[in-house]
C-alpha cells in the first residue's frame, strides 16, 4: 500500500486567512453527464468538474459517443462511474464490458445488476458473483416495480433512476426500511426536474413514468455548484485555527448536496458560517461542546473529517449511520480507529454503524505518518492534523485527485508547506 517516493510533510499555520477555489461537485455533474448522454445533446457540456471520478466518466461516454468498438470500460476507482455505466449501459445496444480497479472488484455491485435484471437487463458476471467486472449485452429495458433495501447505496438507486424515464413502463422502487443518503436521491429527483422528468413518492415507494429528458433555456442556465464535501476540509482547517477567514468560492444556500449540512453542523465544532455573494467565510466561533452526538447516515463523506476534528479538540463525539463506510474507497471506520489511534485517540463501536471518540490521553507514535489506504477522503480529512502536529508525514498524498486534484495547492494558499519527506 506505501510508497514511500511518495510520502510528504504537511506543516499549516495556526493562523491561516485566504480564498480557495474548490472543485466543482462530482455528485451533481456525475448525474448531468449520464442525462446528457441520454438526451444525445451535441453541444458538450459546460461544467464537467475535474475530479478523477468526473474525468473517467466523459472520457468513457465520449468513447460511446465516437462509437469505439473496444467492448471494455475500465472505470479504474470510479465507483458512481461503474455503477451509473452499469444501468446505462444495459439499455444502449452493444456488448460492453465494465470494469474497474482492484478495490472497486471488491465493492458490491450484486444488488443493482438483479435490480437490472428484474426490469430485462442482460448482465453476466465475468469473474466473482456479485462484483465487477461484468458483461452487459444493451436491450430495450421494460421497467417494472423493484423492491429494494434502504439500507443500499444512494448511487444503485440514482443508477437507476437516472434510466427510469427511458423504460417502457417507468419505474417503481420499493423500499424495504429506511432510505439511506436520502440527500443525494434527492439531489438526483431535483436535477431529472431540470429536465422536466418527474418522480412521486407514495409512502414508501418512489416512482418515474415513462417521459422524455427535456433540454430548454432552465437546463443551460443551471449550473454545477463547489462541492461541499471538499470544503469539510477547510471547515475542519478554521475549526482547528488560532485565528482564521477562509473564503470558499461557488458555494451557495440552497444547495442540491447533502453536505451542504456544514454549514449547521460546524457551529457546534467551532465554526460560524456567512453566505455572501460568490461563496461562504468560514471564521471560528470559539465553541466547544462538553460532547457532540451526530446521525451521518444521509452524508456518509464528511464523518473522517469530523472525527478528526473532535479528536483534535478533544470533544466526546458519537457518530451514528455509517453502515455503508465499509464498502467505501477503503474500509473507512476502520482506517479512522487505526490513524487515530497513532495520536493517542481510541474509538470505539459500541453498535453496527456507530462509532465512539471519547479516550484523548493514549500514546502519540512518535512523528506519526498517516497512511491514506489508497482514499481521497482519508488524505484530507487528515490533512488539518498538521496544524497540531508540525511536519505531520503521510503517505501517497496524491490520491486527492479522485475528487479535489488541486487540494494541496488550495491548501497553500493559507500558508500550508508541502515537501517531500
Amino acid at each position: 500500500m506505501t510508497n514511500p517516493s511518495h510520502t510528504v510533510r504537511i506543516s499549516i499555520p495556526k493562523k491561516i486567512s485566504g480564498r480557495i477555489s474548490l472543485p466543482l461537485s462530482k455528485s451533481e455533474c456525475n448525474r448531468l453527464q449520464i442525462i446528457h448522454a441520454i438526451t444525445g445533446q451535441k453541444e458538450p457540456m459546460r461544467d464537467i468538474s475535474n475530479a478523477q471520478d468526473s474525468q473517467v466518466l466523459h472520457q468513457l461516454l465520449m468513447r460511446v459517443e465516437a462509437g469505439d468498438t473496444d467492448p471494455v470500460y475500465d472505470c479504474g476507482p470510479a465507483g458512481t462511474t461503474l455503477r451509473f455505466l452499469t444501468a446505462l449501459f444495459a439499455g444502449l445496444p452493444g456488448k460492453r464490458i465494465l470494469t474497474g480497479s482492484a478495490r472497486m472488484k471488491k465493492r458490491p455491485l450484486g444488488i443493482l445488476v438483479n435490480a437490472l435484471r428484474e426490469l430485462g437487463a442482460q448482465i453476466e458476471y465475468k469473474g466473482e458473483e456479485g462484483y465487477a467486472p461484468i458483461e452487459i449485452t444493451g436491450t430495450k429495458l421494460k421497467g417494472g416495480q423493484i423492491e429494494l433495501d434502504g439500507s443500499v447505496s444512494s448511487q444503485f438507486v440514482t443508477a437507476l433512476l437516472l434510466i427510469a424515464p427511458t423504460l417502457h413502463n417507468g419505474l417503481v422502487i420499493r423500499f424495504k426500511g429506511p432510505v439511506a443518503s436520502m440527500p443525494y436521491i434527492l439531489m438526483t429527483t431535483r436535477i431529472m426536474e431540470r429536465f422536466h422528468v418527474y418522480s412521486i413518492w407514495d409512502g414508501d415507494t418512489l416512482s418515474v413514468s415513462n417521459q422524455k429528458y427535456t433540454v430548454d433555456d432552465a437546463v443551460n442556465q443551471f449550473r454545477v455548484e463547489a462541492d461541499w464535501s471538499a470544503a469539510s476540509y477547510f471547515y475542519a482547517l478554521a475549526a482547528l485555527s488560532d485565528e482564521g477567514n477562509i473564503f470558499l468560492e461557488g458555494l451557495q444556500a440552497n444547495s442540491l448536496q447533502g453536505d451542504s449540512v456544514c454549514a449547521q453542523l460546524f457551529p457546534f465544532l467551532g465554526v460560524s458560517t456567512k453566505f455572501e455573494e460568490g461563496g461562504v467565510r468560514l471564521t471560528p466561533n470559539g465553541y466547544k461542546p462538553k460532547a457532540f452526538a451526530f446521525d451521518f447516515e444521509d452524508t456518509p463523506d464528511i464523518v473522517q473529517t469530523c472525527a478528526v476534528v473532535a479528536a483534535v479538540k478533544k470533544i466526546p463525539l458519537l457518530m451514528r449511520g455509517l453502515n455503508t463506510l465499509r464498502v467505501k474507497e477503503t474500509d473507512r471506520i476502520h482506517a479512522v480507529i487505526t490513524e487515530l489511534e497513532k495520536f493517542g485517540v481510541k474509538c470505539e463501536e459500541p453498535g453496527k454503524g456507530i462509532l465512539e471518540i471519547r479516550s484523548f490521553n493514549g500514546d502519540v507514535v512518535a512523528d506519526p505518518v498517516i497512511e491514506t489506504y489508497e482514499d481521497h477522503r482519508m488524505a484530507m480529512s487528515f490533512a488539518p492534523l498538521a496544524m497540531v502536529y508540525p511536519k505531520l508525514r503521510m503517505n501517497d498524498p496524491e490520491v486527492v485527485k479522485k475528487s479535489f486534484p488541486e487540494f494541496w495547492n488550495e491548501l497553500k494558499k493559507l500558508g500550508a508547506e508541502i515537501l517531500p519527506a
